[in-house]
């Protein structure tokens, strides 16, 4: 944006900013602090009531979920990240193999650019190192009044073959990004033809700052068929736009929001309330398996995580992310274990202390 207005491209400088934003995303998420400051993901305030008897075998916890129709041996999502450029190509396949080895469920990043730069397929395709996992594609819904519809979602999901799609959802990105898509207005009927149309489940996504009662409510009338709350208190994406601000403004706006955002934990319960029978994803600054376990005791199906596993992939390849997953998976069987729930069926049912109120309640 340029004084409050967006920015004049050519189609071509268009490319090549789009290349440069998914490259500078990418370092600036690995080498500088794009933490929120104050706001956490409110998973802390929760606590579930110890079991000395639990009255299980911890061999027997069964932490395996069906989620549209494919059965994952955790409840474990690597959270969409990126694609569209070389390092994220190896990204990716690194994540995937992963994933496929860990029997989790995978998001792409935003493919956009591979929509516009058929070049750019490539470095979103993992099928071939990942053919069982549960993959999802991935579009930001804001296209959807910029000229797409359901043959450019539809492209996507073919072009990794996918078994849903990701519409994501990042108004105050867009607003803080010097080429952000502001417009908004009338998405969700469009949204409601994709629903209808496509012939895979759309999932609504928020990339860190939540979902209200009323925004899914609104999403689950229009037939999205999931939703993944990614609240705040992870990653602040203001604030990597704030490193990539070309002038002092751009920094003040986009670092003026760093602790904008619905907690997790009451983005989860506020989706929960709104469609009470939809698979709802938990992300947003979740890190271990305890921090899952509340998540699904709060009403979620999956845990989602996006930075620690791009640092371990950064860091120690495929291997570093089985290492990962099968370390959060284990503090997962052990809260469980401790929780007196012997699959996550019983977890999602086992209350939970909060420390605001000072009483048990199941959500």
């Amino acid at each position: 944006m340029t004084n409050g207005m967006p920015l004049s491209l050519s189609p071509t400088d268009g490319a090549d900013i789009h290349d440069k934003r998914k490259a500078d995303h990418i370092r600036i998420n690995l080498e500088e602090d794009v933490a929120f400051k104050k706001v956490t993901h409110g998973l802390e305030s929760f606590f579930f009531m110890h079991q000395a008897l639990p009255e299980l075998d911890l061999a027997e916890i069964d932490t395996t979920v069906s989620v549209f129709g494919k059965s994952l041996k955790t409840p474990l999502l690597i959270s969409s990240m990126t694609g569209g450029t070389a390092r994220a190509r190896e990204i990716n396949r690194t994540l995937a193999a992963g994933a496929q080895s860990a029997g989790m469920a995978m998001g792409l990043g935003s493919m956009r650019a591979g929509i516009e730069d058929p070049a750019l397929e490539g470095t979103y395709q993992v099928r071939d190192v990942a053919p069982d996992i549960l993959l999802f594609a991935n579009l930001g819904a804001v296209q959807l009044n910029y000229g797409y519809d359901t043959s450019h979602c539809r492209r996507a999901v073919d072009m990794i073959d996918a078994d849903a799609l990701i519409l994501h959802f990042n108004p105050l990105q867009e607003a803080v990004q010097p080429e952000g898509d502001g417009n908004f207005s009338g998405l969700l009927k469009k949204i409601e033809v994709v629903c209808r149309e496509l012939s895979v489940p759309v999932i609504a996504k928020e990339v860190g700052w939540g979902f209200s009662r009323e925004a899914a409510r609104q999403l689950a009338d229009a037939g999205v068929a999931a939703i993944d709350v990614a609240g705040a208190g992870g990653t602040s994406w203001s604030q990597v736009e704030m490193y990539r601000a070309p002038t002092a403004r751009h920094a003040r706006v986009a670092g003026a929001f760093i602790d904008w955002g619905i907690p997790t934990a009451a983005s989860i319960r506020y989706c929960r309330e709104a469609a009470p029978n939809m698979p709802i994803f938990a992300s947003g600054g979740i890190r271990d398996g305890i921090e899952v376990a509340k998540c699904i005791a709060l009403g979620a199906s999956l845990g989602g995580l996006a930075g620690e596993f791009l640092r371990a992939a950064d860091r120690d390849g495929v291997e570093g992310v089985i290492e990962l997953a099968g370390t959060i998976t284990q503090e997962l069987r052990v809260a469980m274990f401790c929780a007196a729930a012997g699959d996550l069926v019983a977890l999602s049912r086992t209350p939970l202390y909060h420390t605001d109120y000072q009483n048990h309640f199941s959500v």
